[in-house]
């Protein structure tokens, strides 16, 4: 599927949009970093109107962050296990259905047979924040895996039984019955006051493999420029690319969402 230039959207169709839903690592951050320009523009789709929802494989601890003190209305984590947002000044907690109840013993065999075939295995840097899943570093904090390798362990997890996501920077793994897009349905359906715009209302941005389900479910689905590298390993790709990579590439998006937005009401 030939996949439009970001470009070349429908100025109708972006005028449409009332939301920004958002991978975090390589789609708003760049090589680990969130820039200024990256961060600002999170606030501008806010003063535009927009709600704003990162859906991110990151993990709980720093979701209770991101949702306390970004300029989100929301956040996704853990490939869509719960959702965090603020209430009335609490911060509050969604949980997704098919997540399991106590996922830590079928974590702990999977882990243990992930240590038996791959010693060199290292657990992401976040894993003490995690509750859902299993993280394992191919390339944020340590040496690079070959893509060989990392479809091995993908392989691994699933033949364990767990759902294996690649990320730009980690395998992510975990028990349950949900996604990304899963998690954000559930989100929509039981925000307070039924406060968000409905599904059809959003557009979503990310970067790599693990965004699959949401660039297949989101009527406007676009991919910052490093996606190019994972495309092959898509059956669902996003409609449009960005020019730029990363957060230049959030930016890019931002700048043409606020423009077809501004003034409709």
């Amino acid at each position: 599927m030939k996949i439009a230039n970001w470009a070349d959207a429908d100025p109708k169709v972006l005028s449409r949009i009332r939301g920004v839903c958002l991978d975090i690592d390589e789609t708003l951050s760049t090589r680990g970093k969130l820039t200024a320009e990256a961060y600002g523009a999170l606030w501008r789709l806010k003063d535009a109107g927009l709600r704003v929802v990162p859906i991110t494989g990151r993990p709980a601890g720093w979701c209770d962050l991101i949702a306390r003190f970004w300029p989100v209305d929301a956040v996704v984590g853990e490939n869509g296990a719960f959702s965090f947002f603020m209430h009335e000044g609490r911060r509050m907690r969604i949980q997704t259905p098919g997540a399991a109840e106590d996922p830590r013993p079928g974590l702990s065999r999977l882990a243990a047979r992930v240590k038996e075939r791959f010693p060199e295995a290292s657990w992401a840097s976040d894993q003490p924040y995690r509750e859902y899943d299993l993280a394992v570093d191919f390339c944020e904090d340590v040496a690079a895996w070959p893509r060989s390798r990392v479809d091995e362990l993908v392989e691994l997890c699933q033949a364990e039984g767990a759902h294996a996501k690649v990320s730009s920077i980690h395998v992510n793994s975990w028990f349950g019955d949900y996604d990304k897009y899963s998690g954000f349905a559930h989100l929509l359906a039981h925000f307070p006051g039924s406060a968000l715009p409905p599904a059809d209302r959003w557009l979503f941005i990310g970067d790599s493999p693990n965004d699959e389900p949401l660039f297949a479910r989101f009527p406007v689905s676009v991919g910052v420029a490093n996606l190019k590298a994972f495309t092959d390993r898509l059956k669902h790709p996003p409609a449009y690319l960005t020019r730029a990579e990363s957060g230049a590439g959030f930016v890019e998006m931002a700048d043409r969402v606020i423009e077809a937005v501004s003034g409709v009401t």
